[in-house]
C-alpha cells in the first residue's frame, strides 16, 4: 500500500504504464527521515522553494533565500528556517498556521541535484540559540514526514554570481528595498520599518 500515491496519481500511472516504476521509486527512495547526506546537501544551499496550502485548498509557492546553511537540519526529523521581512502579505506563513502542510524543494543548480521534503510546519520564536537567525521575524520548524530525491535531468546548470545584499547579518544594516520607498507603499509600512524611519 502506497503512502505517496492516491487514485488520481494511480490513474495517470496506469495510463502511461508507470505504476511499477512509481512503486519501485517509492520503495527505494522515499523515506521518513533525513539521511546524513540529505542534511549535508541542505546545509550547503542558500535557497529553496516552499509550497503551502490554505484552509480553502488554495496552493502557494514561494522562494526562500538566505546565506548557505540558513535551513538547519536539527536532526533527522527536524528542519528550521528563518522568515525574513517581506511584503507583509504572509501568504505562505498564513497557510502554515492554517494547515501546517508544507513541501520544500531544494535544488543545487551548480551541481544539478534536488531533494523534496514534505512535513508539518509551525511558527516558532527565533530566540533559542539553535533557532537564532539574525534579522528574522520568526522561524519555522518543520517536522519531516517524507523525504525523496528527484532525478536532476531537467535542472539547468546555472552559475551564481552573488548572494542577495538584503540577507540580514549580525552587526550589519541591510539595505531597504526600493519598492518600500515608493509613494504607494511608504504610508502603509508597519511601525518600525527602516524605510519608514528614513
Amino acid at each position: 500500500m502506497s503512502h505517496l500515491y492516491d487514485d488520481h496519481h494511480r490513474a495517470l500511472q496506469r495510463r502511461f504504464d508507470t505504476e511499477r516504476l512509481a512503486d519501485r521509486l517509492e520503495q527505494r527512495l522515499c523515506r521518513e527521515q533525513l539521511t546524513d547526506e540529505d542534511r549535508a546537501f541542505i546545509a550547503r544551499l542558500d535557497m529553496f522553494f516552499l509550497a503551502t496550502v490554505s484552509e480553502a485548498g488554495q496552493p502557494s509557492c514561494s522562494y526562500k533565500g538566505g546565506d548557505p546553511g540558513f535551513v538547519r537540519a536539527i536532526d533527522e526529523h527536524t528542519l528550521v528556517f528563518p522568515n525574513y521581512d517581506g511584503n507583509g502579505m504572509f501568504l505562505s506563513m498564513g497557510n502554515v498556521t492554517a494547515t501546517t502542510q508544507v513541501g520544500l524543494l531544494f535544488i543545487d543548480f551548480a551541481r544539478p541535484q534536488r531533494l523534496r521534503v514534505h512535513g508539518a510546519a509551525r511558527i516558532i520564536e527565533a530566540k533559542a540559540p539553535e533557532f537564532e537567525f539574525p534579522g528574522a521575524q520568526f522561524a519555522v520548524r518543520v517536522e519531516v514526514q517524507r523525504v525523496f530525491p528527484n532525478c536532476p535531468r531537467y535542472i539547468h546548470t546555472l552559475q551564481q554570481t552573488a548572494h542577495s545584499e538584503y540577507v540580514p547579518h549580525t552587526g550589519e544594516v541591510a539595505p531597504v528595498p526600493k519598492w518600500k520607498r515608493m509613494d504607494w507603499a511608504i504610508d502603509v509600512l508597519p511601525k518600525g520599518d527602516p524605510a519608514r524611519e528614513d
